[in-house]
């Protein structure tokens, strides 16, 4: 088992704590006195679990069907505005920890924290081709290419209207539009339909 210093909890990735909380958990444990050392990062390493399940929301908390007890102490965290009583309430949430099975605990967070990571990914995929779309003459044809089910008409309307808004100063409607657009034909949710857009009615509230 890899031992972690206070400050290097913080490094700590799901994985890393999945690591832990089988090394704590598991019945292979020699019967032996365990060391200070040992029993130091356990406990750390429970509390940082502990901070990780404060954090959460409270659904996410309801679906990871927690000991009542936890679940309680987890509720009053949320609660308590002082430093000390905070700090004193997370030790007590990482002595229930040791006594909790921590795999599915952590097997869960790691799912979750996946699914974030993925998400943020994919909207920073769309702003770079927003910011291409919209200083690139080209970028257009290179996002056709690879989404033929575009509507061309309607994307270099928003893109030629973003451009003038961001030019005058103006709020960021269309580009707003814009990023929505590349949104939907990303995910697939879009239906391309020419006859839906008002290309005019775009150019008409540019002019005004």
């Amino acid at each position: 088992m890899r031992l972690f210093f206070a400050w290097q909890l913080k490094l700590l990735s799901y994985r890393d704590l999945a690591e832990i909380a089988f090394t704590m958990t598991s019945e292979t444990f020699d019967d032996s006195q365990p060391s200070k050392t040992r029993l130091k990062a356990e406990a750390d390493a429970a509390q940082d679990i502990g901070r990780k399940l404060v954090e959460l929301p409270k659904d996410k908390l309801k679906k990871l069907q927690l000991e009542e007890s936890l679940m309680d102490a987890i509720t009053e965290t949320k609660r308590i505005t002082s430093n000390g009583a905070i700090r004193r309430q997370m030790q007590y949430i990482g002595r229930l920890m040791r006594e909790t099975d921590l795999a599915p605990i952590v097997e869960q967070l790691e799912k979750w924290e996946g699914k974030h990571q993925e998400e943020n990914a994919r909207f920073h995929h769309m702003e770079r081709w927003r910011s291409r779309l919209l200083e690139e003459t080209k970028a257009i044809e290179l996002f056709l290419a690879e989404f033929p089910q575009t509507n061309v008409q309607q994307m270099r309307t928003l893109i030629r209207n973003a451009q003038k808004e961001h030019a005058a100063g103006k709020p960021p409607k269309s580009s707003r539009e814009l990023f929505k657009m590349i949104r939907e034909i990303m995910e697939g949710k879009r239906v391309v339909a020419d006859a839906g857009f008002d290309d005019g009615a775009f150019e008409d509230g540019m002019s005004e």
